[in-house]
């Protein structure tokens, strides 16, 4: 069976995850811990790794269950198709969350508009073009994903 991505409505990531194991459905929402800044403290709270994104894994013809859950808008696509991640791709992500590792990346010698090769997981081999430097992160982007990453500095 395929792993298949499914786009969510804001803030829906792990209802809809929890939602489609309900449904026997075999779901991944990656989440990791961060600090949120509020006006008045810090607080740390769990959020999904991908915004708006759950993995689900699903045969073929049963790719409909998941428009059971009212937070699933559509799958999503690339070239024309439903993007498709690899096993391999997804245990990488869920090992290194289980790791709790920090990205410590560092692209100091690099300019916008620079191409380089990422060598953290979860990411790890791909390439990304540099859109952005600045004191507190870096936006990368990785067209082979389809995505924009931002990387914050450690504190």
């Amino acid at each position: 069976m395929n792993w298949y991505v499914v786009y969510t409505k804001p803030k829906w990531e792990k209802r809809v995850s929890d939602q489609l194991l309900k449904f026997g459905v075999n779901c991944f929402c990656p989440l990791v811990n961060k600090v949120q800044q509020y006006s008045d403290r810090k607080k740390k709270v769990v959020v999904p790794l991908f915004n708006n994104y759950v993995f689900v894994q699903l045969a073929e013809k049963d790719r409909n269950l998941v428009f059971g859950s009212p937070g699933v808008i559509r799958y999503l696509f690339w070239l024309g198709k439903h993007a498709i991640v690899k096993d391999n791709e997804i245990n990488t992500i869920k090992d290194w969350i289980a790791k709790g590792d920090k990205l410590d990346i560092s692209v100091s010698q690099h300019k916008v508009g620079d191409t380089i090769k990422l060598n953290s997981s979860p990411f790890l081999d791909q390439n990304a073009i540099i859109k952005e430097i600045t004191n507190k992160h870096y936006i990368l982007v990785l067209e082979s994903l389809g995505c924009i990453l931002k990387i914050e500095h450690l504190a």
